[in-house]
């Protein structure tokens, strides 16, 4: 075991608290899109779900999402049953057209830019998300994100069984996550900065030092003004009825000095 000086233990202390995370809500926030509705597209054009009946329910889920009413575990039990349907190879051959074709025009200079003056920063950079891992892994690799946190998928014998392990990332699941990855590593939330597009994440944005709304959602843009929070135009044409107020921001850019 090793033992530290008095001042060797001030030091590390300090070293810890230096460490500030940067996180980043990741669908219509760091993507111009949502992952999780575009794989469901996706799957209706590669017909392996019922072209109709999903797609009506894909939009549905989508729907109730933004209005700030969907039951997570309703829409995981629905957005998971393709994954258990089919063998690892044929989603991940999948994945890879996905991420190609779809992902990658979602991802904009803007959001690009901001990551990386994070990065120069020295910022521990974190993607938490309530699209599945499954989905989201590769694209958090197209970022050069190293952190994830996701919602996470049961596997028996290298087969997803259709069912979450663990607690959803999803509203207060965000933040339960989130605040154990960064006890288990001696990170301070708090002093974070957290982005994000959607008022489904007002429990997590209310927790760190550094909110800020990305390209908002009404209701999050209402509440963001409310607070003085910055309001942060990374895509250009999301949320239209947003769109000239987010220019408007009157609390500076949201970027770190």
């Amino acid at each position: 075991m090793k033992i530290y000086s008095t001042a060797r233990r001030t030091f590390i202390k300090k070293q810890v608290i230096l460490l500030k995370l940067a996180i980043f809500d990741l669908d219509n926030t760091l993507l111009h899109g949502d992952s999780d509705y575009a794989w469901g597209q996706f799957l209706v054009e590669q017909g392996l779900v019922d072209g109709v009946a999903y797609e009506r329910d894909n939009r549905r889920y989508y729907e109730l999402y933004q209005s700030g009413a969907l039951d997570i575990m309703e829409f995981l039990a629905f957005a998971l049953a393709p994954l258990a349907r089919h063998e690892r190879e044929l989603l991940e051959r999948l994945r890879r057209q996905f991420v190609r074709e779809r992902i990658r025009p979602m991802i904009t200079p803007a959001a690009c830019a901001l990551v990386d003056s994070h990065r120069a920063r020295g910022d521990i950079l974190v993607i938490v998300t309530a699209t599945n891992r499954f989905v989201t892994e590769p694209i958090a690799g197209e970022f050069r994100i190293e952190h994830l946190i996701a919602t996470d998928l049961e596997e028996c014998e290298g087969r997803f069984t259709g069912k979450v392990r663990g607690t959803p990332c999803f509203r207060e699941g965000k933040v339960e996550r989130l605040r154990t990855w960064a006890l288990e590593r001696g990170l301070d939330l708090e002093q974070g900065w957290f982005y994000s597009d959607s008022h489904n994440d007002l429990p997590l944005l209310s927790q760190v030092a550094h909110p800020v709304a990305v390209n908002p959602d009404p209701t999050l843009l209402r509440h963001a003004e409310h607070q003085g929070w910055p309001v942060l135009d990374l895509h250009p044409l999301a949320h239209p009825e947003t769109k000239d107020a987010s220019r408007r921001d009157q609390h500076g850019d949201g970027k770190p000095e």
